[in-house]
């Protein structure tokens, strides 16, 4: 029994008592109305049909018509195999956007969740609990920027961490990418690509993970005073790294991997993706731009605050950086590789000299005295020829006036005859 024939009853079973009482003109008719909430007209209408037709002059005729504005069956089935045939386990907001873009649907929003609903392939959410304010977004973007990691099963199988900074004003997606293990070189990477394409920006926010802080104890206050690489390089820039102490904190990141989580793997699995390589250039080309377009909101002023990067090469900065001491053999000694320091033309060797080594997000190192770099290697200390900062003469002398070679132990009267 519907809640529109419940309702029906009660007003016949109230009009009948009222229609008795009027009859015994213990009310007017105008009274009788007020109680039954209808106009006396309206009363005066259903007393004739009463008279004329019983109980059943009463009855609401519209109740089990279907409505002219109803969609066709043919219409709601269509829409219900396309869910169970290829769009199984999809939000309604998700499946909704699909089904208009690529099969051509016009309904509402709404009326594809109640549908969805009813044909049972989708719960209807929980109550929400009490009302809690969202922090306020910057007003400009480049002003704040988040940076964080999902592990996940990304694809059947395989657990993923997925590195994103996105914009706090805007919510747009700057980097994303798949990474084996979230960590200081996937953090360096998405600063990388961030800075690379928009420039400096103010602040980063971010959890209080081994890669960004030290913390005495986990979960404790983290130590501004001990450096990671991370910050160290975020410091070097001007950047403001901040701590979130919360998830709630993070309000506005955790949202944006909830949508992640949910959206991803099935655009994925639709594209018939199963390796990191692939899906790392669907999320940069495909996946990226759509997400952008649809979830992205507008900053609250115009403009922006992102400053155009300009200086030495970034990766010299966005690279993990430890001194080390030369050893008597002219190397140095870094995660169990050997570094020879080849010849240099400045001096004879760097015997006991303090030197910093860089370690790159691709694996190869280099060696820095100062600002100068001595020597680059691959990831397994091999030498990488031609690629340290040597500089050359700009006037070299010509072989015709080259001076002859003198012995240094020559006497002075040998240096004579020698030059004639």
């Amino acid at each position: 029994m519907t809640r529109a024939t419940v309702l029906q009853e009660v007003r016949q079973m109230r009009f009948e008592a009222l229609y008795e009482r009027r009859h015994r003109r213990e009310l007017t008719m105008a009274e009788a109305a007020e109680m039954l909430g209808v106009t006396e007209r309206t009363f005066r209408r259903w007393s004739g049909r009463y008279d004329a037709e019983g109980i059943e002059g009463l009855q609401d005729r519209r109740i089990g018509r279907p409505s002219g504005r109803a969609v066709p069956g043919d219409e709601t089935r269509r829409m219900l195999t396309w869910y169970e045939t290829r769009y199984i386990g999809w939000t309604v907001k998700h499946f909704h956007e699909r089904w208009q873009q690529e099969h051509g649907g016009t309904r509402s929003y709404s009326w594809t969740k109640k549908t969805l609903q009813a044909a049972g392939h989708v719960m209807r959410a929980p109550r929400r609990g009490a009302h809690r304010k969202k922090r306020p977004r910057k007003p400009l973007p480049g002003m704040m920027l988040h940076q964080d990691g999902s592990t996940h099963e990304w694809v059947p199988g395989c657990q993923w961490d997925l590195i994103v900074t996105l914009d706090d004003a805007t919510t747009e997606l700057y980097s994303a990418f798949f990474v084996e293990e979230e960590g200081t070189r996937s953090s360096f990477r998405g600063l990388q690509e961030v800075i690379g394409t928009k420039g400096l920006f103010s602040s980063l926010y971010t959890d209080r993970g081994s890669h960004y802080w030290y913390t005495d104890e986990a979960g404790g206050q983290v130590d501004k005073t001990r450096l990671t690489q991370v910050h160290r390089a975020l410091q070097q820039l001007g950047i403001t790294l901040i701590p979130a102490y919360s998830p709630e904190a993070r309000g506005r990141s955790e949202r944006t991997f909830r949508t992640l989580q949910d959206r991803l793997p099935k655009e994925l699995a639709l594209a018939g993706i199963t390796e990191m390589a692939t899906a790392n250039r669907y999320l940069t080309e495909q996946f990226l731009p759509h997400y952008n377009e649809r979830f992205m909101v507008r900053a609250t002023e115009l403009g922006t605050a992102f400053i155009p990067w300009v200086g030495t090469s970034l990766a010299e900065i966005l690279c993990v950086q430890d001194e080390r001491v030369v050893a008597k053999d002219n190397t140095v000694r870094y995660q169990g590789t050997t570094l020879q320091i080849p010849q240099d033309p400045h001096r004879f060797h760097y015997v006991k000299v303090t030197v910093r080594v860089h370690e790159y997000p691709d694996g190869t190192l280099a060696v820095f005295h100062g600002p100068r770099c001595l020597a680059r290697y691959h990831a397994d200390g091999r030498l990488i020829e031609a690629e340290v900062d040597t500089p050359r003469r700009k006037n070299p002398t010509p072989r015709s006036r080259a001076r002859p070679i003198v012995n240094p132990r020559a006497t002075v009267g040998e240096t004579f005859s020698a030059h004639g």
